[in-house]
This record gives structure tokens, C-alpha cells and sequence, in this order.
């Protein structure tokens, strides 16, 4: 049996301040799967993302990527565990710092040891899985919104990640880079834990959504069955934009 790329155990977590986030949280996703993680304003979902590659330290409850215990403690161990769990946020500009698009996406297996030929062939791949291959030489800065969406996801890529977590993806996308940045995703062979409010780029995307409400889940289903639970999604302020419909 393969083991599963995440596992939550009993995950709390309360902010300094008092403010409780999450309250044991247990989720496990398969290698592979794709799960939209659903959830109003202030439901913990960013506290939940923040924990997987341990940027948040675990205090309470345990979380394993691949198997592998995330430990704040075990500092190679969380390096191994940041180069498994790549997490794009939702403003590109928070990711991109170097001079070139190619600088960008070799900066992780660079920190991580690759030189020469080897790096080199791991930005090209990166490049060519997000159809940015041409703007290897620009700066970032030259790039639309939506195409250094597309070069954030080739930084994480470039760490071959045993998860992409992608946070609000479409959102600030014109139609044409929604899709396009659609079509990358289902291409790719990797799992994905995709944070949105985005309904419809869920049901599209992912064949699986939790919803995440007041730092528990309180669903965990098809999309198709969440989305079409119209108690549920009103209960957990969540709306289907107007006029689209799930057949």
C-alpha cells in the first residue's frame, strides 16, 4: 500500500493572541487526488495550508507528507518536507524576486544542490509544464498577472513536490488564463490541495472538496454532492455564482 501524501491527525492550533484556528482536524489525502479545500473568511484554512510544510509549527496533532512525520524539530527533515510540499500563493509577486523567469524557477534546486546540466534541465521541464518556456530570459516584472501565476507554479514545480497546494489560483485571471492555468493543472501528475472560493474552478478541477468551517471539517465528499447540498453550502456561507448549474 502506498502511503498517503497527507495525513492529519487531530491538528489544533491556537495564534499567540488566543485565537483558537483549528480544533483536530483529521484528513487524509491519496497520492494523486485532487480536493478542493472549501470554506468561508476565517475558517482556518490558510492556518491549516500554513502547517503542512511547517511554516506553522505542529503543537498539537501530527502531520505526515508521504509518510513522513512534519517535524519543526528535525530541521533536514523539514527541508526534505518543504521540497515535497510547494505552496502557491495567491499573489505571484510573493514568490518572484529574481532577475529572470529562469533565475525564479532554478532559485529551489539551486538551494537544494543542483548545478549545471541538472539544474538546467529541471527549469526547462518546469518551464515547458506551465507553457512558459519562451519567457525564460524576461523579468518577471514584464509578465502579465496571469502568466506569473503560471511561473509561480513552475518555482514549485521545478521542486518536483509530492503536493501542490494552490492558493485562490483563478483568482484576478482573465477568462483566456483561467483556462489555460486549468489545463496546467489537470495535466499535471501531482497531488493538489487547491484553497479557493472559486465554485465552479472546484467542480471543474477537483473530484473531491472538504469544506473547512470555524477550524473543523464538516464535509469531506465528491464536489458534485458538496456543491449540490444547498443546506450545507448556505450553512458554511458558500454560494454558486448565479446561473450556473451542476447537471
Amino acid at each position: 500500500m502506498l502511503e498517503p501524501s497527507l495525513k492529519i491527525e487531530e491538528l489544533a492550533f491556537a495564534y499567540p493572541d488566543g485565537n483558537q484556528a483549528l480544533f483536530g482536524v483529521n484528513l487524509v489525502i491519496n497520492k494523486g487526488e485532487r480536493v478542493a479545500l472549501l470554506g468561508p473568511n476565517g475558517a482556518g484554512k490558510t492556518t491549516l495550508v500554513m502547517h503542512l510544510n511547517g511554516i506553522h509549527e505542529t503543537t498539537h496533532g501530527k502531520i505526515f507528507v508521504s509518510g513522513q512525520l512534519v517535524d519543526a524539530q528535525d530541521k533536514e527533515g523539514l527541508k526534505k518536507i518543504r521540497s515535497q510540499v510547494g505552496i502557491v500563493f495567491q499573489d505571484p509577486d510573493d514568490q518572484l524576486f529574481m532577475p529572470t523567469v529562469g533565475e525564479d524557477v532554478a532559485f529551489g534546486p539551486y538551494n537544494m544542490g543542483l548545478r549545471g546540466a541538472e539544474l538546467e534541465k529541471v527549469v526547462t521541464k518546469a518551464l515547458a509544464l506551465v507553457g512558459m518556456s519562451e519567457y525564460k530570459d524576461r523579468p518577471p516584472h514584464h509578465l502579465s498577472f496571469g502568466q506569473r501565476r503560471r511561473v509561480a507554479v513552475a518555482t514549485v514545480l521545478a521542486m518536483k513536490p509530492e503536493i501542490l497546494v494552490l492558493d485562490e489560483p483563478s483568482s484576478n485571471l482573465d477568462p483566456a488564463s483561467r483556462r489555460e492555468l486549468a489545463d496546467i493543472l489537470r495535466s499535471l501528475d501531482v497531488t493538489v490541495v487547491m484553497v479557493t472560493h472559486d465554485m465552479p474552478y472546484a467542480y471543474e478541477l477537483c473530484e473531491r472538496a472538504v469544506i473547512l468551517s470555524q477550524g473543523i471539517i464538516v464535509a469531506d465528499d465528491k464536489t458534485k454532492n458538496v456543491l449540490t447540498n444547498e443546506k450545507l453550502l448556505k450553512d458554511n456561507r458558500l454560494e454558486l455564482p448565479v446561473g450556473f448549474s451542476i447537471n
